[in-house]
């Protein structure tokens, strides 16, 4: 019987709150603040990780989007030569086009060779110059408007009836070079 009773006293006394337990101590709110401090600071580096990603992923897109309109100027040089050369028989389907290889060559909407109307029927040589945007966000080589971090050359190797058109465009972004290239092969379709 006397254990019984001094367990129940043992008990009692447990259940008895002791003057330290009504609130926190100073290492837990130090343990809790560590923790939303590490939570937070990860929360923004995902976030920073995701923003710097974006604008990698959108230089992408306008690069792919340039290469592409390259791709699309050479092939409406050629249709227009085409074109011309249903009255005109001394115009080529390529002309103007054969001597862009090597080191290349630039064009832009504004580039019409006209078929043998100018002077110089070629594009113009590839010097590593940016494309530049314009007021209402048009890509070129004007000189009234803004530089942009995108070079693009534009490489044509002649074939029998057939261009293979090679369009590259490089930037720098964050310290580091980007490509991105697309091809084509124009024919002779006359």
């Amino acid at each position: 019987m006397k254990t019984k009773i001094l367990k129940l006293k043992i008990l009692n006394h447990l259940k008895q709150k002791l003057p330290f337990d009504k609130g926190f101590s100073f290492i837990e709110v130090l343990v809790s603040v560590f923790i939303l401090v590490i939570a937070i600071t990860a929360s923004f580096s995902v976030l920073r990780g995701i923003l710097s990603y974006n604008v990698t992923n959108s230089s992408r897109l306008v690069a792919a989007y340039l290469a592409q309109e390259g791709i699309e100027i050479v092939r409406n040089i050629r249709d227009g030569n085409w074109l011309q050369s249903r009255t005109n028989s001394v115009i080529s389907w390529d002309e103007g086009l054969t001597e862009c290889g090597g080191n290349g060559c630039i064009a832009d909407y504004n580039h019409s060779l006209g078929g043998g109307d100018q002077e110089d029927p070629q594009l113009p040589d590839y010097t590593g110059q940016p494309l530049n945007i314009d007021s209402v966000g048009l890509y070129g080589y004007g000189p009234s408007i803004t530089p942009t971090k995108f070079q693009r050359k534009i490489v044509i190797t002649p074939g029998i009836n057939e261009l293979k058109v090679n369009v590259t465009v490089s930037w720098q972004e964050k310290g580091r070079s980007n490509i991105l290239s697309a091809l084509e092969n124009l024919y002779n379709w006359k």
